[in-house]
């Protein structure tokens, strides 16, 4: 494709309108919150004794809040978003070189044919197989997954041509073949290509029973002395063995994939997705050492086979490409539901936070979805005064590694030299060995960081501190989202999902390159701001929330008002807060294309969330910041239960999860019904003042509405996705417990 002279690469515009809306209403809440601080602070010693220590609490939270809100301004300042030119692009032969890195742990959590998918959808993008290299990083060594990357190559063969020859845009087998009606293709042939199609979805039935096949057969083969975290390192190249099926004069460019197992053992510290990704930055230094790089998650394909070359359009810009580090595309999901009751969507993060970030100094870097600048991650090229041990304490003792990191190195050809080739395949079984690293740079200032679980947002952040941007390039509502994977679709797999991030996010607010220390200066105040909220919301949420789920509900039942009575002018200042706040969350729910019931399904995970895996995950960081508890590490689940998934199409939560998180949401639940039972009895039959307590009354029937289906699943459901009865048991024992005993010291 010839470049155009009169077409930009792309263009970044923001709205106005959108901006001018939500600066107003940030002067205005900050406004209101001064009130609030000023009536809180004034009534404080006026209060009777037993009121002083909830009144203090609730200042506390309300303090927090706010604090967190005002973090949160950042977003809105001035999102931007971003016009894309494919016309602008320059010849094929001009792009620069890709290399892949898609990571696995095991086929137990991963199914092997998923992972399989993700990579061939890789091998199939559009753009030059010469300069696209794909990598599978498989960190429990499982035979399985080499034996399915050997029938993947085998496939490709087949599946790439295909793609190429009839224009298919659904470049990942499994979906292009689960569709019944919309073939997805551009051939002006329908009666070649439908017989194609069978020829191809033939040999794909076959490639799915031979992996399924092995795997079964490997479950009962003795692995003998390795194990998932004892085994050697092992890398392969997969090479072409046969052309069985295909003409002569047939030319197959077939993209080069690698298999890389890293060494691992029960004594060396690994440091998870992390240490795999930095394992698979020094492999391809040796083999392709590509500037760029994308990194996906292994169910997370590639949908929009042109996502190379949109990323492209801003690493090629000449404005940009010097300080642009990486391209952030959004995550989006094939199961998602329609109701999506679980929020897995994660809406607001992908249409409000990262365009909101992209107008300062850019988005966040999300773990999977990026096309990223291997010299932002490898520090920088090097210069030939620098001393060669300085570089080893760097980056290792690998002299061939080094060579890969100066600007005149060249990349060996694999194909035309079988012995360099082997050479190149031995130092880099020594880059994969898991000592390696030790007493060098790696995971401290070079590839990702180890500091941290969310090794992703930690080395973006520290990017960014050092003066790299990126940028969000989202779909349009009438393109195609640039990537596709599975999402969480029951309550457990989310809460645990939820107490790794809530940790890894901590572990960073915690930690040496805090936001609100270490970015404060070297980075714009603004966009510290926006690291240090989503660094802190886990932590700052969960302890106000708590707080506001069962003081004031505890002191509703005994009658003893925390809030100005409802003819207080102070009253209105709570209700100017609290309404336009769930006002302005529905209008970015609207303004983005969903309806209702996907602002109330935000608002019951936001607050499920808060009471459990966000306070699981904030002393999860802080227990490891003090060395009282290890460095862990929790695979989200990708394997679909059948029954599961039916709950989850229906609109039920399944509440078939461990019980330290169904306990705490069925235990609120009764503390707020019995509040609300008891004050309204107060206000009916004893003679209570329903103005004084009206506000604690409204509080506990929002909770309560919000989350009537934690309800539903203790009393009215009867499906297996119920609350078990052990743990309505347990609930009503801690409730009973929580409100005789808080009643008891209240009345002292």
């Amino acid at each position: 494709m010839a470049s155009s002279t009169s077409l930009p690469l792309h263009i970044c515009h923001g709205n106005k309108l959108t901006m001018i809306i939500n600066r107003s209403h940030a002067v205005l809440h900050s406004i209101a919150i001064s009130f609030l601080i000023h009536y809180r602070a004034s009534f404080l010693f006026h209060q009777p004794t037993p009121v002083i220590i909830p009144w203090l609490l609730l200042f506390t939270s309300e303090l927090i809040l706010s604090f967190i809100w005002f973090l949160g301004r950042a977003y809105i300042w001035r999102p931007v978003y971003r016009t894309m030119f494919p016309e602008s692009l320059p010849n094929d032969d001009k792009l620069p070189a890709i290399d892949v890195f898609i990571c696995t742990t095991g086929p137990d959590k991963e199914p092997t044919i998923g992972v399989m998918n993700t990579l061939l959808s890789a091998m199939a993008l559009d753009y030059p197989p010469d300069k696209l290299h794909v990598y599978l990083s498989d960190d429990g060594g499982y035979a399985i997954t080499l034996h399915a990357m050997r029938e993947s190559w085998s496939f490709a063969r087949w599946w790439l041509p295909f793609c190429r020859r009839f224009g298919i845009k659904t470049r990942c087998p499994e979906a292009y073949f689960s569709r019944t009606k919309n073939h997805d293709s551009d051939s002006k042939n329908p009666d070649n290509f439908m017989v194609e199609r069978e020829k191809i979805k033939e040999q794909y039935v076959l490639f799915k029973e031979r992996v399924r096949r092995a795997g079964e057969e490997s479950k009962f083969k003795d692995k003998g002395v390795y194990t998932a975290s004892n085994h050697p390192s092992c890398i392969e190249v997969m090479e072409e063995n046969s052309k069985e099926g295909l003409l002569e004069d047939q030319i197959i460019e077939v993209p080069l994939l690698v298999y890389v197992s890293r060494e691992k053992r029960t004594s060396q510290f690994h440091h998870f997705k992390a240490g795999a990704v930095n394992v698979l930055l020094r492999v391809s230094a040796m083999l392709s050492n590509s500037p760029y790089i994308l990194m996906l998650d292994c169910d997370m394909y590639c949908n929009d086979p042109t996502s190379a070359r949109q990323a492209m359009r801003l690493h090629l810009d000449p404005e940009m490409s010097p300080s642009l580090a990486f391209v952030q595309f959004p995550q989006a999901f094939r199961d998602i539901s329609e109701n999506d009751i679980y929020d897995s969507e994660v809406r607001s993060a992908y249409t409000i936070l990262w365009p909101g970030l992209d107008g300062l100094k850019g988005p966040v870097l999300s773990g999977t979805n990026f096309y990223i600048k291997r010299e932002a991650l490898c520090c920088h090229s090097i210069k030939k005064d620098i001393d060669l041990r300085e570089l080893k304490d760097s980056f290792g003792p690998s002299n061939e590694f080094i060579k890969s990191l100066c600007q005149d190195y060249k990349k060996p050809n694999l194909n035309d030299n079988g012995e360099a080739s082997n050479m190149l395949l031995e130092e880099d079984k020594v880059l994969a060995s898991c000592s390696y690293e030790d007493h060098t740079k790696w995971g401290k200032e070079v590839g990702f960081l180890y500091d941290s679980v969310a090794e992703d947002f930690l080395t973006g952040f520290v990017m960014q501190c050092e003066g790299w941007i990126s940028a969000y390039v989202a779909p349009s509502s009438s393109s195609r989202p640039q990537f596709l994977g599975t999402s969480t679709t029951n309550l457990n797999d989310l809460l645990t999902q939820g107490i790794r991030w809530g940790s890894g996010l901590v572990d960073v607010a915690l930690s040496r390159f805090s936001p609100l220390f270490y970015g404060s200066s070297r980075t714009s105040f603004l966009h510290s701001m926006g690291y240090a909220e989503l660094s802190l919301f886990p932590l700052l949420y969960c302890l106000p929330l708590w707080c506001f789920a069962t003081i004031p509900p505890l002191y509703l039942l005994n009658g003893i008002p925390l809030y100005p009575k409802v003819s207080d002018p102070y009253f209105s200042v709570f209700l100017f807060i609290f309404l336009p706040s769930l006002s302005k969350h529905l209008h970015e729910v609207v303004v983005t294309g969903r309806p209702i019931r996907k602002w109330i399904n935000e608002q019951r995970i936001w607050m499920i969330k808060s009471v459990t895996c966000h306070l699981y995950g904030s002393l999860d960081a802080i227990l490891k910041k003090f060395d009282l508890r290890k460095v862990s590490f929790l695979t989200t689940n990708k394997v679909a239960d059948d029954e599961q998934i039916k709950l989850y199409r229906e609109g039920k939560f399944d509440f078939r999860a461990s019980t330290i998180f169904v306990a705490p949401l069925a235990t609120v639940m009764l503390v707020n019904l019995a509040s609300i039972v008891g004050g309204v009895y107060r206000i009916m039959f004893m003679g209570a003042d329903w103005r004084k307590m009206f506000g604690q009354v409204l509080l506990s029937f929002y909770i309560v509405v919000m989350n009537y289906v934690v309800i539903e699943g203790m009393v009215l459901r009867k499906d297996k996705g119920r609350i078990p009865l052990y743990v309505n048991v347990l609930s009503i024992v801690f409730s009973l417990i929580f409100l005789s005993l808080g009643s008891h010291i209240i009345s002292i």
